[in-house]
């Protein structure tokens, strides 16, 4: 078997873990190409197509929410609102991204940059969780307004930079804005649909043209070992969130970013 095949599976098994907890996924796949490089520009691209297979994991586990329940009036205006919402969020992180996604990606994709911001976002994670709000939050996506959907979709922005992950700044995010965590979580999954398939789009028409039928198979292989681990780990993080803080995630991502200062001073990575 061809070795980039094993490391598509590997790979697809870390973004799959990693995309909707608040840990950073780009942050994971970055330092794991360390050890297991499938080489640029194939490896920008096949971090961005296992996304889509996370982000197709969404669809099919909140279908009954992402698509209309009924015909009916108010369920489609339910549905509709719902998704002007997470337009209104998405629009920062597109002229965010058209404007300095290429200077991120060129300046920022490295090893230190991702343990500096695994740091400081723990320290964040951990802080953030302690002064969550109490007494009368939003609960359902019917009560969030415009204006805290669009300041979600900004803290989405921060996300850009390698190690900060996505669904950390987005959740932390409707926190602050007055969102429960079930409710911050369900908004930035939702969320995410968008933007990554944005982002996918954007990359395969930059780099589909140059792959390979070897390259095609491993992409094919990260998607689907992907979309089913992120199912599994979505089922987990909802249940999760109900009863536990996101503290666990903070220390993880800490002590992680140790273990990457110290490798990186050992010249390991």
């Amino acid at each position: 078997m061809d070795p980039l095949f094993w490391k598509a599976f590997l790979q697809g098994i870390v973004q799959g873990l990693t995309e909707f907890l608040p840990i950073s996924s780009t942050g994971h796949m970055i330092l794991f190409d360390h050890f297991l490089a499938m080489g640029k520009p194939f490896s920008d691209l096949f971090e961005v197509v296992v996304q889509l297979g996370s982000i197709l994991s969404v669809i099919v586990y909140f279908a009954k929410k992402i698509f209309p329940a009924s015909l009916r009036k108010d369920d489609l205006k339910t549905w509709f609102m719902l998704w002007l919402k997470v337009g209104v969020a998405v629009i920062p992180a597109l002229i965010v991204g058209a404007l300095l996604g290429s200077l991120i990606q060129e300046k920022l994709y490295n090893a230190i940059t991702v343990a500096v911001t695994l740091l400081l976002g723990g320290i964040f994670l951990i802080a953030a969780d302690s002064a969550e709000k109490k007494g009368s939050v939003k609960q359902e996506i019917a009560e969030l307004s415009w204006w805290r959907a669009f300041g979600i979709g900004c803290c989405q922005c921060i996300a850009m930079i390698p190690g900060v992950s996505r669904s950390a700044a987005t959740i932390v995010g409707g926190m602050f804005f007055g969102c429960s965590r079930p409710l911050a979580a369900k908004f930035s999954f939702f969320l995410a649909i968008p933007t990554m398939m944005a982002a996918s789009a954007y990359s395969l028409l930059k780099h589909g043209a140059k792959v390979s039928g070897t390259e095609w198979i491993a992409l094919a292989i990260g998607f689907v070992t992907a979309f089913f681990v992120a199912w599994a780990v979505i089922a987990f993080f909802m249940k999760f969130i109900r009863k536990h803080d996101f503290k666990p995630f903070g220390y993880y991502r800490i002590v992680l970013a140790i273990i990457v200062f110290i490798l990186f001073a050992c010249k390991v990575i």
